[in-house]
């Protein structure tokens, strides 16, 4: 795939390449429960310049040795981890697998690094740093720290903070039994972004 040099998003976000990220867990401490899915969306922008999908990576990963199941979490994202049809793979190598075109994109729209977009990104950020220091990863291309959170955002902008109810505002149709899985709420997240930077840009323009 090739970037759009008209527009490069080096010179949108201060040198970051935004990643939408969504993560379901076993639990909410990040260091015991283990990744059981985690989604990758890379936005980049279009011919015209309008930020847009471009790419969808998604794992689903086999709990770390010695990790800690939470019943009422599994209950809640309805996951099973040791299903056979989910073709789960080591933690290590899910990070790798989206590891790999989320550094190529970074390259091709001339950024520095990428940086996590989330619906509540602490969560996500939290859990995934816990995972790259779990499996001894040294180049992450994402920032460590710093994230945008589309919680945030759509309370700005629509008045609603919770995921559904934000798309809902926003005009999106959102599937109650989609979610919770970590390629559909990573979607449906990405496109709110996507919406949402670009109604600002547009706003912009008529300043």
């Amino acid at each position: 795939m090739e970037s759009n040099s008209h527009f490069p998003l080096g010179n949108r976000f201060r040198g970051y390449l935004p990643v939408i990220i969504d993560i379901e867990t076993a639990g909410f401490n990040a260091k015991k429960n283990p990744l059981l899915e985690i989604a990758a969306i890379i936005v980049e922008p279009d011919s015209e310049g309008q930020l847009t999908i471009t790419e969808s990576h998604a794992c689903h990963i086999i709990p770390f040795k010695s990790s800690e199941l939470d019943e009422a979490a599994l209950k809640f994202n309805k996951i099973d981890p040791y299903h056979p049809f989910r073709f789960a793979i080591e933690e290590k190598d899910a990070l790798h697998k989206l590891f790999t075109p989320i550094k190529a994109a970074v390259k091709r729209n001339q950024c520095s690094r990428a940086i996590l977009v989330g619906h509540n990104p602490a969560f996500d950020i939290g859990f995934l740093n816990a995972a790259i220091a779990r499996t001894a990863i040294k180049k992450s291309p994402f920032h460590p720290f710093s994230s945008f959170d589309t919680a945030t955002l759509g309370g700005l902008i629509y008045g609603q903070t919770v995921l559904a109810k934000v798309a809902q505002a926003a005009g999106l149709e959102w599937d109650n039994e989609k979610a919770h899985s970590a390629l559909y709420d990573a979607e449906q997240t990405a496109r709110l972004f996507c919406m949402m930077v670009n109604r600002w840009k547009y706003l912009e323009s008529l300043a």
